[in-house]
């Protein structure tokens, strides 16, 4: 009988993702839900064929080696700013991603963050859970309406242009954006691209970030950016954490530069400062923009597929190519 490959999974997934991978893997199943260790790194990769690992693994360049046995790095997940790349290419290792599964689950709520932040649902919230409520009154939790304002886009890809599309045609919603490149076509009517972050933030009255995450993007979002916005403004981050330099944004809602932000998504998770939770004028989500179980299940469809095609020799799909 031939030995199936060895398939380290760095985290609890679904169990019939579970069930599928045991059909042609010998799997290890790690329990805890916490980043693995340098030293758990240096075991797997020597140990196991192929790795299934997650955001918050974080594989660096000397972690990497030429002669190791994992040859494939499967992520769960679209974002892949926690893997040294060119490193894993030079050692032979592939990896992969799961492209278009978290779409549009990360622009439901994308939208969900801008509904809450901008309407101060989770003020609200939590006055009535601590029963310091006293009643409706005209002043009570003004928030920033959002039908009919100006959303600008920070990076026009698959879920740029998810949110784009549920702003305009649910809330009629203006869009402009910034894009590194010209997105053409683009199916929304009157949305421009603009030439600068800058101009984007502000002619906007909300924000969202949609950008990948990587050494291309950190602090992408900084103080200069956050003073272009309105005093009304309000920001949403449903990228990675540390596209924004949290210092700054910190100090935009200290001083009410801003008017709220909406964040699923920080610089060091899942440490989050003190002197941003205890804002009232931020919603704070513990990255959960793919919490669904379909999406999820999805997810873990794709990275199957990545897998059963490295160990059949075959074309690997969602492969990372740069």
């Amino acid at each position: 009988m031939t030995e199936r490959p060895k398939l380290f999974v760095t985290r609890p997934l679904p169990m019939n993702i579970t069930d599928k991978l045991a059909t042609d893997f010998e799997l290890t199943l790690r329990q805890e839900v916490t980043a693995l260790t340098p030293s758990e790194i240096t075991h797997i990769f020597a140990a196991f064929d192929c790795v299934l690992t997650t955001f918050g693994d974080v594989f660096s360049a000397s972690d990497f080696k030429s002669n190791q046995r994992c040859l494939l790095l499967a992520n769960y997940g679209v974002g892949y700013s926690h893997i040294d790349i060119q490193a894993a290419k030079a050692a032979g290792v592939t990896v992969t991603i799961t492209p278009g599964a978290v779409t549009e689950a990360t622009a439901d709520i994308a939208m969900m963050l801008m509904l809450m932040a901008g309407r101060r649902a989770s003020e609200g919230e939590a006055c009535v859970r601590a029963g310091e409520w006293t009643g409706w009154h005209p002043n009570q939790y003004l928030g920033q309406h959002i039908t009919g304002k100006t959303l600008g886009i920070i990076g026009m890809g698959r879920i740029g242009q998810a949110v784009a599309t549920r702003a305009h045609f649910g809330f009629r919603m203006n869009v402009v954006f910034f894009n590194r490149s010209q997105v053409i076509p683009l199916d929304l009517p009157d949305a421009r691209q603009l030439n600068t972050i800058s101009e984007v933030m502000a002619q906007s009255d909300f924000i969202q970030i949609c950008v990948p995450g990587g050494v291309g993007t950190y602090h992408l979002i900084g103080a200069k950016e956050l003073a272009s916005m309105q005093a009304h403004g309000v920001i949403i981050n449903t990228s990675r954490g540390e596209v924004i330099d949290e210092t700054a944004l910190i100090n935009a809602l200290v001083n009410h530069q801003i008017f709220a932000a909406g964040l699923d998504v920080y610089e060091n998770e899942p440490i989050i400062p003190e002197a941003l939770s205890n804002l009232p004028n931020v919603t704070l989500l513990p990255h959960m923009g793919t919490s669904v179980l379909e999406v999820r299940e999805l997810m873990g469809m794709l990275v199957i597929d990545s897998l059963r095609a490295f160990i059949a020799g075959k074309p690997i799909p969602n492969v990372v190519s740069h």
